[in-house]
């Protein structure tokens, strides 16, 4: 008798090409309506409401209407950590869909992934944060710290209410260009919108990628110092303070 989780379920739901690249539209965090995906999938709004409909009775996707339409995103951000993990280890396996274009450096620079940062700079920011003491590994997980609870409501990070939702504080997700973790949970989703808010950051409307502007992304390699390998150049000035 077999028993335990259904994997090829899941599989089967993420394995199908059309459904594949419109869950991976979804992982830049915005509500798409069935065109959209249909676009993203590279098929017909028909064959792509037959698809949509199998992932949301999988679970992989939560629909919510307004007026007319209907809006598609990722059912929660165990989905995006799943997707993020795959991708991780068809790059590591060289099953890559196409050369690396002129988009590509800027994807793995900065990107939303789901609702937290990737890339580069979503790596960058977490060693930082282990390595001013602000967050501890414990085993694979991760503990936001005394002194980075301080230190991140100066920055206008509300560590009470993030602590007051369901959704884990800090939680690692491994990179799929990095190959190497970044900060998702609750708190990697608030400093993410603390970028945007902040105007450091803007979002592409054709990708995923994520866009500091000069000055931003000054003030972010210094807040956030530590180089991994094969990482970025710093520029000159003294660390800021978190």
């Amino acid at each position: 008798m077999k028993e335990g989780p259904d994997i090829a379920q899941i599989g089967a739901l993420i394995g199908d090409p059309a459904r594949a690249n419109m869950l991976t539209a979804l992982m830049g965090g915005k509500a798409l309506t069935a065109t959209e995906l249909a676009a993203a999938g590279g098929i017909t709004v028909q064959t792509a409401s037959s698809h949509l409909a199998k992932l949301e009775a999988g679970q992989l996707l939560a629909q919510r209407k307004q007026g007319r339409h209907r809006y598609f995103t990722l059912a929660d951000d165990g989905v995006g950590k799943l997707l993020e993990s795959i991708m991780g280890f068809a790059a590591g396996r060289g099953h890559l869909r196409h050369r690396p274009g002129p988009k590509e450096p800027a994807l793995r620079k900065a990107r939303i992934c789901y609702d937290h940062l990737a890339g580069d700079y979503g790596v960058r920011m977490l060693d930082s944060l282990v390595a001013k003491g602000a967050i501890d590994v414990i085993g694979d997980g991760l503990a936001l710290t005394d002194k980075g609870e301080s230190e991140l409501k100066c920055i206008g990070i509300d560590i009470g209410d993030l602590k007051s939702s369901r959704r884990p504080l800090c939680r690692s997700c491994l990179d799929w260009s990095e190959r190497r973790a970044h900060l998702a949970g609750s708190l990697g989703k608030a400093l993410l919108s603390n970028f945007f808010d902040k105007g450091w950051a803007r979002r592409t409307a054709e990708s995923r990628s994520v866009i500091f502007s000069p000055e931003a992304e000054r003030q972010f390699l210094m807040l956030f110092p530590v180089e991994f390998a094969g990482g970025l150049t710093p520029r000159e000035g003294q660390p800021a303070q978190l």
